[in-house]
């Protein structure tokens, strides 16, 4: 799945913190997978700006992200609930399509 920079920083931002023993597995793997390397970092440019990151069109880069079926659930699963709390917010709104509505 092709995602954005800034998609991949919301996506870390949406998957929870706590879970059984598989679910933290999971979502550590998962994190390695979205989490951007060295060189995305440079490439991307990211500004920290006083109510969060700035990312430049320009550098707002897709990459393709294969994650597997157990964390595209729980994604699947944190976003669904996110929206069912009505607390989606406009930056969700692109990974809702991607993954829910898909």
């Amino acid at each position: 799945m092709e995602l954005s920079v800034g998609e991949r920083l919301v996506l870390l931002s949406v998957l929870p913190i706590e879970g059984d023993f598989t679910t933290l597995k999971v979502l550590r793997d998962a994190v390695s997978i979205i989490g951007l390397n060295d060189e995305e970092l440079k490439k991307a440019d990211i500004e920290k700006v006083e109510d969060g990151l700035k990312i430049s069109i320009q550098n707002n880069f897709e990459t393709d992200i294969t994650l597997g079926e157990m964390a595209t659930h729980i994604i699947v699963e944190e976003l669904k609930k996110l929206n069912e709390q009505k607390k989606l917010m406009m930056e969700h709104y692109p990974l809702y399509e991607k993954f829910v509505e898909k």
